[in-house]
C-alpha cells in the first residue's frame, strides 16, 4: 500500500531529529513507500470549497543539518491526499482551533490523524476530567477566591495555564507559598483562559511517565525525570529520559481511556502518569516515540503506520 500523506507541521528546519516525532513518524511513511508533503499551519486555507495547503513534496534523511529536500512549492488540495497528519505544536490557541475546523472538511474521507474534531474537542488537560477516579484533585477556574479555596484544601498545589505547553508557566505553589495571587493577576493580565491548579504529587520527584498510546492500546513509556531543583520534568526544560516499565497501575488507566480514544480516532496520543495518578492526555502533538524506541527497541512509528494503513484499507 502506498498512500500520499501530508505533514502540517512547525518548520521542519527546526527539528532535533534524533528527538522529534513527527520527523520519526515521516521517515517511517517514507521508508513504507509513502509519498510525503509537508507544509506549515499558517498556509493551510479554505477556498470555495476546497481545502488548499501550499508546501512542498518532502524527502527525509537521518543527517542532522541536511535532514530534509523539498520539491517545487505548490498548491495541494488535500481532499487528494490518503492521509494529513496533523503535528504542529500548541499553544491551544484560536490558530490551532482554526486549523481543526478546516481540516474537518476533508476528513474522514482523508484521514487526519489525530481526528481534528476530537483534538478539538479533547484537549490535554481537559479530556483527563472525564476520568476523575484516575487524576489527582483538580480544580479548572479564572476566579481567584475559588483557586484559593483550593490551595486552602490541599495546600501544595500546581498551577498552570489550562491550554500551556512544554512545561511553560508551570508553578509550585507549596503551603508556604504567597504568590497566588500575584500569579493570578499575572495570568489574567495576559488572557482571559481559566487556570488550571491540582494537587501536588510527591512522586513526581522520582519521574512523570509518559505512555504512549497507538490506537487505544499502550505500547511502552519512557520516565522523564526532573532537573535538580525544578518541579517540572518537560524534556524541554531539561528534564531527563529514563527507560522504565508498564506498571499494572499503567495498565488500568490504558484499559480505562483506551477505548475511548480508540473511538474518537486518537491513534497517537502520550499520557502523563505522576505516581498512581494519570494528569495530562496529550492528542495535539505527542512526543516520545524516540526515546521509546532507543531504550526498548519499540518501533513506535511502524506501530502507528500499520494503524493508520489498517484504517485506510
Amino acid at each position: 500500500m502506498s498512500l500520499k500523506v501530508a505533514i502540517q507541521m512547525d518548520p521542519i528546519d527546526h527539528v532535533d531529529i534524533n528527538a522529534d516525532s513527527s520527523f520519526r513518524i515521516a521517515e517511517e511513511a517514507q521508508a513504507r513507500g509513502h509519498s510525503l508533503f509537508y507544509y506549515t499551519p499558517d498556509q493551510l486555507s479554505y477556498r470555495e470549497g476546497r481545502v488548499i495547503a501550499r508546501g512542498w513534496p518532502l524527502t527525509v534523511r537521518r543527517e542532522q543539518g541536511n535532514h530534509f529536500t523539498l520539491g517545487e512549492l505548490q498548491d495541494m488540495d488535500l481532499a487528494e491526499m490518503d492521509v494529513v497528519w496533523l503535528r504542529q505544536d500548541p499553544p491551544f490557541d484560536m490558530g490551532y482551533i482554526t486549523t481543526t475546523h478546516i481540516l474537518d472538511m476533508v476528513h474522514p474521507d482523508t484521514l487526519v490523524v489525530n481526528d481534528p474534531f476530537w483534538v478539538r474537542n479533547y484537549p490535554e488537560k481537559l479530556l483527563v476530567l472525564e476520568f476523575p477516579d484516575l487524576t489527582p484533585p483538580t480544580m479548572i477556574a479564572r476566579d481567584f477566591e475559588t483557586l484559593k479555596s483550593f490551595k486552602h484544601a490541599h495546600g501544595d498545589i500546581i498551577l498552570k495555564p489550562l491550554y500551556g505547553n512544554g512545561g511553560a508557566g508551570v508553578f509550585r505553589l507549596d503551603e508556604n507559598d504567597r504568590n497566588l495571587a500575584s500569579l493570578h493577576e499575572l495570568f489574567a493580565g495576559i488572557n482571559r483562559e481559566p487556570l488550571i491548579a491540582q494537587k501536588f504529587l510527591p512522586d513526581v520527584s522520582n519521574g512523570d511517565k509518559r505512555v504512549i498510546l497507538v490506537d487505544g492500546e499502550p505500547v511502552g513509556a519512557i520516565n522523564r525525570v526532573p532537573a535538580a531543583g525544578e518541579t517540572r520534568s518537560n524534556m524541554h526544560v531539561g528534564g531527563r529520559p529514563e527507560k522504565v516499565g508498564l506498571t499494572d497501575r499503567d495498565l488500568e488507566i490504558c484499559a480505562a481511556i483506551g477505548p475511548l480514544l480508540r473511538e474518537k480516532g486518537q491513534i497517537f496520543v502520550g499520557i502523563d502518569v505522576i505516581g498512581d495518578y494519570l494528569t495530562e492526555i496529550n492528542v495535539t502533538s505527542p512526543t516520545g516515540i524516540q526515546e521509546l524506541e532507543r531504550f526498548d527497541g519499540t518501533n513506535v512509528a511502524e506501530k502507528i503506520w500499520q494503524a493508520i494503513e489498517a484504517r485506510h484499507a
